[in-house]
C-alpha cells in the first residue's frame, strides 16, 4: 500500500516575483523652427533705422534735405540738385530743361551783386533757347566788355565772366562760348579779321572763366562766328552785334532711356531684315 508524501517533507513555493515594469519618459526636442524670426527682426532692425534715418532728416538743413529727395526722385543720377556724379561738380545744380528758367534767375540773382551791374543790366540777356540757356553780353559803342578791336575783356568784361563762371562752376552741364563781331571790316593786320577778333575773344573769356572755377572738361565748343550771324541783320554795324554768348547746354539723355518711352506710345523697335547667305 503506497504510503502518502509527508506534509513536511513537502517543499513550499514560493510565491511569484514582482515583474516591474519601467516607463521611460522620452524626451522629443522641437524641430528646427524656420527662418521666420529673422524676418521678424530684420523687420525691426529696418523700421528702426528708418526711425533715426527720420530723426536725422529732421534735424538737417535745407541743402542736405533738397539733396536727398533729389537722389529719391532721380536715383539714377541725374537729379535737379546735389549728389551729382560728375567728378569735381561739388554742390551741383543739376538743372534738366524745363527747370532752365530757375537756372535763369539764380544765374541773374547772383549778377545782381556786381558793383557796377546796373550799368551794365540792359547789355546782358538771358534767354532759353533749344541749345539751352544762352547768356549773351552785348557791346555798346564804347565798348562795356570789349574795346572795340581787341580781344581782351575790359575791367567790366572780366568782373562779370568772373562772376558768371563761379555760378556757372556749380553744374554739371557743358558750355559752350562764342563769339560775335558786327560787320565792320576790321582794321589793322590784313592776316587779322573779324574771325580770328570773334575767335580770340571767345578764347579769352575761357580762360578767365576757367581760372574761376568753370573745369576744363566743362567747356564743350569755343567757337567763333565773325558776322555771320548777325544779332541784327538789318543794321549789320551795329553795335550789339558784338557780344560774347555763353550757352548752357541740356543735360544729355541717359542711354535707354528713351526705349521705355517709345514703347509706353506703342512704337515698335523694327529689327534689321536678316541677311541672306552667299552662294
Amino acid at each position: 500500500m503506497a504510503t502518502e508524501p509527508d506534509a513536511a517533507s513537502t517543499p513550499i513555493a514560493s510565491p511569484p516575483r514582482p515583474i516591474y515594469v519601467i516607463k521611460r519618459k522620452k524626451v522629443v526636442h522641437g524641430g528646427h523652427h524656420g527662418g521666420a524670426w529673422k524676418v521678424a527682426y530684420a523687420d525691426f532692425v529696418t523700421a528702426m533705422m528708418a526711425l533715426f534715418i527720420v530723426l536725422w532728416l529732421m534735424s538737417a538743413d535745407e541743402k542736405v534735405k533738397e539733396a536727398v529727395s533729389a537722389f529719391f526722385n532721380d536715383p539714377s543720377g541725374s537729379g535737379k540738385l546735389t549728389g551729382t556724379s560728375v567728378a569735381g561738380a561739388g554742390n551741383a545744380i543739376e538743372l534738366p530743361k524745363e527747370d532752365m528758367s530757375k537756372l535763369r534767375e539764380k544765374i541773374e540773382q547772383a549778377l545782381k551783386t556786381i558793383p557796377n551791374f546796373r550799368d551794365m543790366k540792359d547789355h546782358v540777356e538771358i534767354t532759353i533757347t533749344s541749345d539751352g540757356l544762352r547768356i549773351e553780353l552785348l557791346e555798346t559803342d564804347a565798348g562795356m566788355f570789349f574795346e572795340s578791336g581787341r580781344p581782351l575783356p575790359s575791367a567790366s568784361g572780366t568782373e562779370l565772366l568772373k562772376r558768371l563762371a563761379q555760378e556757372l562752376a556749380k553744374l554739371p552741364n557743358h558750355l559752350l562760348i562764342e563769339g560775335h563781331t558786327d560787320a565792320k571790316p576790321f582794321v589793322g593786320d590784313t592776316w587779322y579779321s573779324n574771325w580770328e577778333l570773334s575767335s580770340d575773344r571767345a578764347n579769352s573769356a575761357r580762360r578767365i572763366m576757367e581760372l574761376n572755377g568753370i573745369r576744363i572738361e566743362q567747356i564743350a565748343q569755343v567757337r567763333g562766328f565773325a558776322d555771320r550771324q548777325l544779332r541784327h541783320p538789318e543794321a549789320p554795324q551795329s553795335a550789339s552785334n558784338r557780344r560774347i554768348s555763353v550757352i548752357v547746354q541740356y543735360l544729355e539723355t541717359p542711354s535707354g532711356a528713351a526705349a521705355p518711352e517709345a514703347k509706353r506710345e506703342g512704337k515698335k523697335e523694327e529689327k534689321p531684315a536678316p541677311k541672306k547667305a552667299k552662294k
